[in-house]
C-alpha cells in the first residue's frame, strides 16, 4: 500500500508518527513523505539549512521512507501563502505518489503552519473528483505532534480524539527516538514535551488506551469504501 505523511516541517514526521512510519515501511509498504517548508527559522536553536536537510535524510533513512519530498513554503507564515498554491503543490505529491492512504496535522494545532497545512491536505484528498484519470485516497488520518497539538486551548475546533491506535512495541518507540536524535535543536530536557522521556509516556498512554504495547494514536475522518 502506498502512504504519504503530509507535514509542514522537517521533524514533525517523526514527532507524529515515527514509529508507525518505521513499521509500515518494515512490512513492504511505500512510505513517502511531503514536507512543505524546508526551514527552521522560527527555532530558538535553528540549524544552518543544509545540515537541517541533511538531518532530514538521516531521520527519514532510519525510518525507511521511500522518497521525501520538499516544498519551499516559509517558516510559520503559512498564513500569509494563498490556499491554493499548499493544496496544489499537495495535489502533485499526490500524483507522483499515488497515494492511497493519507496523515497530516490536525486542525486544531496551535502552530498556523500545522493548522493550514491540514486545511490544504483535506482540500488536495478531493483530486480524484476534479482528475478522473487519479486514484483516489481511500482514507485520511489526523496525527498530534507533541508540544503543538496538545496545546489546543480555542474550545470552538473540535480536539484531537485519536481512535485509530498504531500498536509500534519498544522496537518502533526505539526508532522513533533514534530518528529524532538526527534533529539538531528538537529534543529537550524532561518534562518539556519533547523529551525522550515523553515521547516514551504518550506512546505507553497511548498503548494503554488500546491494550497494546506502545502505540501511537491518529485520528481518522475520512474513508473511502471498506
Amino acid at each position: 500500500m502506498n502512504y504519504l505523511f503530509v507535514v509542514a516541517h522537517p521533524d514533525d514526521e517523526v514527532l507524529g508518527a515515527g514509529g508507525t512510519i518505521s513499521k509500515l515501511s518494515k512490512e513492504g509498504n511505500k512510505v513517502d513523505v511531503c514536507i512543505l517548508c524546508g526551514e527552521a527559522n522560527a527555532r530558538k536553536h535553528k540549524p544552518e539549512k543544509d545540515k537541517l536537510i541533511l538531518d532530514m535524510v538521516n531521520c527519514c533513512r532510519i525510518l525507511g521512507v521511500n522518497t521525501v519530498y520538499m516544498g519551499n513554503f516559509p517558516n510559520i507564515q503559512f498564513n500569509t501563502i494563498p490556499h491554493i498554491e499548499l493544496v496544489q503543490f499537495i495535489e502533485k505529491i499526490l500524483k507522483v505518489t499515488e497515494a492511497e492512504s493519507v496523515f497530516t496535522h490536525h486542525t486544531a494545532d496551535v502552530n498556523n503552519d500545522h493548522y493550514h497545512t491540514s486545511l490544504a491536505c483535506q482540500a488536495a484528498i478531493r483530486l480524484f473528483q476534479r482528475d478522473t484519470t487519479k486514484k483516489p485516497v481511500k482514507e485520511l488520518f489526523f496525527m498530534e505532534i507533541l508540544s503543538s497539538t496538545e496545546w489546543s486551548i480555542n474550545s470552538s475546533l473540535h480536539p484531537f480524539q485519536p481512535n485509530v491506535f498504531v500498536e509500534i512495541k519498544e522496537e518502533g518507540l526505539n526508532k522513533k527516538i533514534e530518528a529524532l536524535s538526527q534533529y539538531e535543536g528538537v529534543m529537550r530536557e524532561f518534562p518539556h514535551p519533547r523529551s525522550n522521556e515523553a515521547i516514551k509516556g504518550l506512546a505507553a498512554f497511548r498503548g494503554c488506551q488500546a491494550g497494546l504495547f506502545y502505540a501511537e494514536g491518529f485520528e481518522q475522518v475520512f474513508r473511502r469504501g471498506f
